[in-house]
């Protein structure tokens, strides 16, 4: 059941003035990736078959993905009136696809693929509250609050599912800790490199996963401080059994925040030689 619909956003308040042209090359990416959320479910379906209150769940989760990627890709037209969504979407997924003809889990385990799905909530999370944060286009703001809010209650959901089978699995937190550093090491692959080419260059252009990585990561790295750093870690350490609000947590908060600031810079060079 969705917490909130489209039409419920209030669409004149949109402001062209306070748009941030950085924000919007992410804004039309996210949007793509968003609404692939169908294909993901899929794959979710056969990973949990015999699972009938877990592949419900993961239906509901669906619809609110792909309604997130329609809410940013109709704020992404008022930003750029020459940029058409729908026909971006097609491009993606026609460079974009997820196996979803499988019939276990690519991460070994149901409680491994549920880890792995916490991690994208937790990223993606963290990736609105900054850009809630950030803009001040009051449009924006208003959706990526929402979308942000949907997403922690996905993280909780597949969270309290992780747990359901992990009586079963036992894996233990060293295993969980691996799978959800794998998962984390994942953001530079082809979803969002392919997404930031499907949807900012021309049909003309080759795609190369180089160019588009550094091109979507320089941008999005720019806009996290370091308090949606710690929510990250803390939700991180949540999943892999770690004990939260340890001095431990805050290490590593302040050394992921270190790191992303120096992949930041490395990822601007790139762009700029």
């Amino acid at each position: 059941m969705k917490h909130w619909r489209i039409e419920q956003m209030d669409w004149d308040s949109f402001d062209p003035s306070r748009v941030d042209p950085d924000i919007i090359p992410l804004v039309k990416s996210a949007s793509v990736v968003e609404k692939n959320g169908l294909d993901y479910a899929e794959y979710l379906r056969r990973v949990f078959v015999g699972d009938p209150d877990f592949s419900a769940a993961a239906a509901n989760w669906a619809v609110e993905e792909v309604q997130h990627g329609d809410a940013l890709g109709r704020w992404a037209m008022l930003a750029d009136p020459s940029w058409d969504y729908e026909e971006a979407f097609d491009r993606y997924r026609a460079s974009y696809k997820i196996d979803a003809d499988v019939d276990a889990s690519i991460r070994g385990s149901r409680t491994g693929e549920l880890i792995a799905r916490c991690m994208v909530e937790t990223g993606t999370s963290s990736f609105y509250t900054a850009l809630a944060d950030a803009t001040d286009e009051p449009l924006l703001k208003a959706i990526c609050k929402q979308i942000a809010a949907d997403e922690y209650r996905h993280f909780k959901l597949f969270y309290d599912h992780m747990h359901r089978y992990l009586k079963r699995e036992k894996l233990s937190v060293w295993a969980r800790t691996r799978i959800a550093l794998g998962r984390v090491t994942e953001s530079e692959d082809d979803e969002l490199a392919s997404a930031y080419h499907t949807t900012n260059e021309g049909e003309d252009v080759p795609y190369d996963h180089k160019r588009c990585i550094a091109a979507y990561m320089s941008k999005a790295m720019g806009f996290y401080q370091q308090k949606h750093i710690d929510r990250v870690t803390a939700m991180i350490f949540k999943t892999i059994g770690f004990t939260p609000h340890s001095k431990l947590q805050k290490l590593a908060a302040n050394g992921v925040y270190r790191l992303i600031q120096w992949r930041k810079r490395a990822f601007q060079k790139q762009i700029a030689a």
